[in-house]
C-alpha cells in the first residue's frame, strides 16, 4: 500500500489539471481490476466556473471511476473517494520520507492513501468466505476538492442503489479520531459591474465596482457569529483596473458553512439580501452564482448508530475510535443527502492536509485496511446490522 501510494502521489492530479487527471484515472482502473468487479471510466457533465472576466464558462474535469460488484447480494454498501488534490502542477510534487514513520507528499493522506486502504480492504474481504453476501458500488471522483459538481450525480445514483451504509476514505485525524457531524458547505461568486471613467477628469461619472464589493465583503464577514455554527469566509476579490480608471468590475468569491438545513437557508437568505443591496447602488449591477452544494450531515440517530457500530468494530482490533464533529465537508455529505448513513474518515491517519506539509503515518495503512475489512465482514455476517442503521434515518 505504501509503495503504491508513493507512486500515485508522484502523479499530479490537481483538480484543475485535467490532463493529469485523465492520465491517472486508468492507473486506478488497473489497480481495482484485482477485484471481482466491473469498472468503468465515466465522463461527467460539464459545469460552470466564473472566470476572472466575470463570465461563466463551461469546464470539464477527469473521468469518474465507477466500480460495482455483486449488485444482487443481500447487503449493499456504497464506497467513495477522490483522486484529485488541491495542488496545481509545480506547487508540491515531491515525496519525502520524514522519518519517525511519516511520509510527506501530495495526496499521501488526502486521499490516495485512503484509496489504497479501500482497495486492500476489499481484496482481503473477497479472499474470505462471506464475499457473496455483500455487494458494493464505488465512486472515485476527480473533483471533490472543488465541490463534486461533475460527480455529484454519480454519488447520488450509487448511494440510491440499495446501499445500507456509506464508507468514505478521507483521512482520519493524526490521533486516529474520525469525523462525526459535518456542516454543509456553500461556494458563492458575486460579480459586480460598475461604470468606468477617468479617475482624474470625470471621477463623478464613474461607479466603482470595487467600492460596492468592499461594502459587500464587510457585510459578509459581519454575518459571522450571528447564527450559531454559521461561518462565512471571503477568499478573494478580483477585478479592478489601473488607478487612473474608476473600476467597472469586481468579483467576490466566498464560502459559507452551516450545521443544519435551517442554518443553510438563513445563510443563503443573508447572501441574497447583501447582493440585492449591492446592486441597488447607483450604477451597479451584477449576478450571483453558487449556493450550498453539499448539505449538512448532522449526527442524527442513524449516524450515531453507525458510529457506535464502527467504534465497537475498532475495539475488536484494539482501536478506541473517537468521533469529532467538524466544519469540514466531503462526499459523505452527498451520500447522507441521498438517504444513506455514512462514515467519512476510514482512510489513513495523517495531518497538515491541503498544505505542502501534508503527511501520512505509515503504520495506519494496515491499521485502517484491517478496520474496513472487519466492517465489511460484520456487515456480511450480520453482526453489524446495516438495514437497522439505515432504517433509523427517518427518526
Amino acid at each position: 500500500m505504501l509503495a503504491r501510494t508513493r507512486t500515485w502521489s508522484a502523479h499530479n492530479t490537481g483538480s484543475q489539471n485535467t490532463d493529469g487527471l485523465r492520465r491517472f484515472a486508468p492507473l486506478l482502473a488497473d489497480a481495482f481490476a484485482a477485484l471481482e468487479a466491473d469498472i468503468a471510466l465515466v465522463e461527467g457533465p460539464g459545469f460552470e466556473l466564473i472566470g476572472s472576466d466575470g463570465k461563466a464558462t463551461e469546464t470539464h474535469t477527469g473521468p469518474i471511476v465507477e466500480i460495482s460488484s455483486r449488485p444482487d447480494a443481500p447487503v449493499q454498501v456504497v464506497m467513495s473517494g477522490h483522486y484529485d488534490t488541491v495542488f496545481a502542477p509545480g506547487i508540491f510534487e515531491t515525496v519525502t520520507d520524514l522519518g519517525d514513520g511519516r511520509i510527506n507528499g501530495p495526496g499521501m493522506a488526502d486521499m490516495k492513501g485512503g484509496i489504497c486502504v479501500m482497495l486492500e480492504a476489499l481484496k482481503a474481504f473477497e479472499a474470505g468466505r462471506l464475499k457473496d453476501k455483500l455487494g458494493y458500488r464505488i465512486v472515485l471522483t476527480p473533483d471533490e476538492e472543488i465541490g463534486n459538481f461533475a460527480s455529484s450525480e454519480s454519488l447520488r445514483r450509487a448511494a440510491s442503489s440499495g446501499a445500507v451504509i456509506g464508507m468514505t476514505y478521507e483521512p482520519a485525524m493524526e490521533t486516529g479520531a474520525m469525523a462525526g457531524g459535518r456542516k454543509g458547505s456553500a461556494v458563492f461568486d458575486i460579480v459586480l459591474h460598475g461604470r468606468a471613467a477617468h479617475a482624474g477628469r470625470a471621477k463623478e461619472e464613474g461607479r466603482s465596482a470595487i467600492e460596492a464589493a468592499a461594502e459587500l465583503v464587510l457585510g459578509l464577514e459581519a454575518l459571522n457569529s450571528q447564527f450559531d455554527g454559521v461561518t462565512f469566509n471571503v477568499g478573494s476579490i478580483e477585478g479592478g483596473s489601473p488607478v487612473n480608471i474608476v473600476p467597472d468590475l469586481a468579483i467576490v468569491r466566498f464560502g459559507a458553512r452551516a450545521p443544519d438545513q435551517q442554518a443553510a437557508e438563513w445563510a443563503t437568505q443573508q447572501v441574497r439580501s447583501l447582493f440585492d443591496r449591492a446592486v441597488k447602488r447607483d450604477g451597479i449591477h451584477g449576478h450571483l452564482h453558487g449556493g450550498f452544494y453539499r448539505p449538512p450531515k448532522p449526527r442524527n440517530t442513524a449516524q450515531q448508530a453507525l458510529f457506535d457500530a464502527v467504534h465497537a468494530t475498532g475495539r475488536a482490533i484494539g482501536l478506541d475510535i473517537e468521533f469529532v464533529d467538524t466544519g469540514g465537508v466531503c462526499e459523505g455529505n452527498n451520500i447522507f443527502a441521498a438517504g444513506v448513513p455514512n462514515v467519512d474518515t476510514l482512510g489513513v491517519r495523517g495531518g497538515r492536509i491541503h498544505s505542502p506539509e501534508e503527511f501520512v503515518i505509515t503504520e495506519s495503512f494496515s491499521e485502517r485496511a484491517l478496520l474496513s475489512t472487519l466492517i465489511l465482514n460484520r456487515l456480511a455476517d450480520g453482526r453489524m446490522d446495516g438495514r437497522r442503521i439505515k432504517d433509523l434515518m427517518g427518526r
